[in-house]
């Protein structure tokens, strides 16, 4: 067993939300453009992870987006490595909007294999294990309960679907070009070629979108151009969610 899961919820929610207080950022810098932030708090996050992660498990690699943004770009192999974003949907942090959370993951031997995503501002914390099903705990629910929440029901067509899409930061017209066409083609009308989702919601956090998956309330999440760091947590939480049942 290579973490607890109960003792880094309980280090999260005490330190991550500490950190992330206030919830509005004192200033930020910009990374490439207004939708690509970084903020003190994202380096402050992601070094007490790694600092509480290497106190257990020194031999450890870890992948960080604000330490591969610094230069520190290891390569992913089959020694067990943590994949962390210490805050997921910063432009939602600087702005207040509080979809905002810091995700880790754990891969071994290049297969994702632990989730932990943390939503400090909305209380609720999900988790998951290869092989072990997924969890989450919220204000109203304080008891681990499993994923999904309820099961979707099969859908007949994707009418019916609530989905999830995302623009990111790369607004050039190359691929803000390509993202608008698969748009089309998810949610567009069918007189236009597109297959008339039944809604479409965009919160900023590539994480929490996989969670709402995981949890049942949305059917589907699109995007374009994601890193390791802001799906890895994600994935192992979703699949297990509808994988060990």
């Amino acid at each position: 067993d290579l973490l607890s899961l109960k003792a880094l919820r309980c280090g999260l929610k005490m330190q991550v939300r500490a950190l992330y207080s206030p919830l509005i950022a004192a200033g930020f810098d910009e990374k490439k453009n207004t939708a690509d932030l970084v903020t003190e708090t994202d380096q402050a996050t992601e070094k007490l992870v790694m600092n509480a992660i290497r106190e257990k498990y020194p031999s450890h690699k870890f992948i960080g987006e604000e330490s591969w943004a610094d230069g520190e770009r290891p390569e992913l192999t089959h020694e067990p490595t943590w994949i962390i974003d210490p805050i997921d949907g910063t432009t939602n942090f600087v702005k207040g909007f509080p979809f905002v959370c810091i995700s880790i993951g754990f891969v071994y031997e290049s297969v994702p294999t632990i989730g932990v995503i943390y939503a400090p501002f909305l209380g609720h914390l999900y988790a998951a294990r290869k092989g072990h099903g997924a969890f989450v705990t919220t204000p109203l629910q304080p008891e681990r309960t499993p994923l999904p929440l309820a099961r979707p029901l099969p859908l007949s067509s994707f009418k019916q679907a609530l989905m999830a899409l995302e623009w990111g930061s790369d607004r050039s017209k190359e691929v803000l070009d390509k993202k608008t066409r698969s748009s089309q083609r998810l949610v567009g009308e069918e007189a236009a070629g597109g297959h008339m989702a039944l809604g479409v919601r965009s919160i900023g956090s590539a994480a929490l979108n996989f969670a709402q998956v995981a949890a049942g309330s949305l059917d589907s999440y699109w995007e374009i151009g994601c890193w390791a760091w802001d799906v890895c947590a994600g994935i192992v939480i979703a699949q297990e969610a509808y994988v060990c049942k």
